[in-house]
């Protein structure tokens, strides 16, 4: 059962190539260029996976709300932080990482190494006593906001849905500059598959039916969670560097996430070998190195914390969330705003 992470995996990067679907960018260009396109369409995935786990839940045959995380509020707002910052440098979340991978870009190969090398060393390493550590500082003992609130998932759910959806309306509804194509070579199914630019909210109903399968799938392993990057990429790191981790349903979903988006680019013609300057590589390995400490200390990247938490309303996503959106400001303040005036004036 385990190689239907693969699979799951394969299908996770093709979409995410296709789509352009980043995380990183949604977040980023609320405070580059002021505007939500994308940052709604992030909610769509979670609003869609929040009613798929829902249904698991209510019809009995998931219990999604014994594995939400337990709420370390210091750890998880600084590691939000750091990795929001991180991830503007590396120029890609955790997925963004994995499928720029997949199109040949060394900047993401060299901030995906170093961020599963840093993972690896605040969980498993030297500083694995110090990260366990901080995650108990102010843990409470409510996980999901809805427990704390005394009311049903499902009332979130409709907030949520309802929010999203009037957000989802108001973005595609507002009038948008059309946006410069090429004339189409493909015609067809090639032509929408590999040619053809998606709309990000379609991409983000995708993302969320992925998300949704991935339970059952991983939950049928033996594996008790859904789509998740961390975790994963520290067990491929110890697997290939001491050989005490065994390859499980999430490492294999990383690697099938590189697969499809090599496929995915292959197919589309945008695969190709690129270099970065010597600034971008300093910029990504750091970024990659902070992305591994933010993850660990924050119990998640934007996958595990920002799609995966959220939709089971738990404290530690919404506020993981809220922090790397703000590490994501900061970052782009330092890194691309004053860099434009500087080469303005």
């Amino acid at each position: 059962m385990i190689f239907t992470g693969f699979f799951l995996g394969a299908v996770f990067g093709f979409v995410l190539q296709r789509g352009r679907f980043c995380i990183t960018g949604a977040l980023r260009e609320v405070w580059i260029a002021k505007n939500t396109w994308w940052l709604g369409a992030l909610f769509v995935p979670i609003t869609v996976q929040a009613l798929g786990l829902a249904a698991l839940e209510t019809s009995g045959l998931l219990p999604i709300s014994t594995v939400a995380s337990t709420f370390a509020p210091f750890a998880t707002v600084v590691g939000g932080l750091v990795f929001g910052v991180g991830m503007v440098m590396a120029g890609g979340c955790a997925t963004g990482t994995l499928y720029r991978a997949g199109e040949g870009l060394v900047g993401s190969w060299l901030a995906l190494i170093f961020y599963a090398l840093f993972a690896t060393i605040f969980t498993r390493g030297p500083l694995g006593q110090a990260t366990a550590a901080v995650r108990t500082w102010g843990a409470t003992e409510t996980p999901t906001i809805y427990a704390s609130l005394g009311v049903s998932s499902w009332v979130l759910v409709a907030v949520l849905a309802a929010g999203t959806a009037t957000w989802a309306y108001l973005n595609l509804t507002r009038p948008r500059l059309p946006l410069a194509s090429l004339p189409p070579e493909k015609t067809g199914l090639a032509h929408l598959l590999f040619e053809k630019a998606w709309n990000p909210y379609a991409v983000g109903i995708l993302v969320g039916i992925i998300a949704v399968a991935a339970w059952p799938l991983s939950w049928a392993s033996g594996r008790q969670w859904g789509l998740g990057i961390t975790v994963p990429v520290t067990n491929l790191t110890t697997y290939f560097t001491t050989g005490e981790q065994s390859i499980d349903w999430g490492a294999l979903l990383v690697v099938g996430i590189i697969a499809g988006s090599f496929l995915a680019a292959r197919a589309s013609g945008e695969f190709k070998v690129r270099v970065p300057s010597a600034d971008i590589i300093v910029k990504s390995l750091l970024g990659g190195a902070l992305m591994g400490w933010g993850a660990t200390w924050a119990g998640g990247c934007t996958i595990g914390n920002g799609l995966v938490e959220t939709s089971m309303f738990s404290w530690q996503g919404w506020t993981a969330l809220l922090a790397m959106l703000a590490g994501a400001g900061l970052a782009a303040k330092i890194f691309i705003t004053n860099r434009t005036q500087l080469v303005k004036s």
